[in-house]
């Protein structure tokens, strides 16, 4: 099934299961709900969520490329395996979501609330999470080289062996946080070591 021609919808709800072969071509969401859900291999190109709830619904094996999913809410949502190729996802919380197996290929996560969330190996390059609320997350081995960290907030995070190389992480705030394997480039590790309090010269 396709929907495209940018059809809009405005505070509406989708409960009911949608097909797996449903293709999503430039339409526009706003305020709807898909709490609940099954939206499983559902797939959307340059599509518009602003302000829609995804609490527990089932996005498995979903694909998302150009789309904009900003202020959207995924409390408890099934995103296992999923994919989000270039997509805006600014504003948007994350709480309890299961987050097994999804692909992020670049795109804006600026703001994003992903508390204590497991990211653990990710591949996060050239990710931009400005300002986003990355605390509790797990970050272990994660590549998050040439990613966009300004301002992130990483308290309580794990970052054992993850590599931030070539990442902006101005306003990071690295005091409490265990370093141990994080890959960092020269620049970076100076900035670091200031955060601690001590000198270099």
């Amino acid at each position: 099934m396709l929907i495209k021609n940018e059809s809009q919808f405005t505070e509406q709800r989708f409960d009911a299961v949608v097909p797996g072969n449903t293709v999503l071509e430039r339409c526009k969401f706003t305020k709807c709900s898909f709490s609940g859900a099954d939206l499983r291999e559902i797939k959307t190109t340059g599509c518009v969520f602003s302000d829609c709830d995804f609490t527990q619904a089932r996005l498995n094996a979903s694909e998302h490329r150009s789309s904009s999913f900003t202020n959207c809410r995924f409390i408890n949502s099934n995103l296992f395996s999923s994919r989000f190729d270039n997509c805006k996802m600014t504003g948007s919380i994350f709480k309890g979501t299961d987050l097994s197996g999804v692909f992020i290929l670049e795109g804006d996560w600026s703001y994003v609330s992903m508390r204590f969330l497991n990211l653990k190996k990710f591949d996060l390059r050239r990710v931009v999470f400005k300002e986003a609320d990355l605390s509790g997350c797990n970050l272990d081995g994660a590549d998050l080289r040439e990613a966009d960290l300004t301002k992130a907030i990483l308290s309580q995070s794990k970052l054992a062996g993850a590599d931030i190389r070539g990442a902006k992480i101005d306003g990071v705030d690295f005091r409490g946080l265990d370093l141990y394997g994080v890959k960092l480039d020269i620049i970076q590790a100076a900035f670091v070591v200031r955060s601690f309090g001590a000198s270099i010269g």
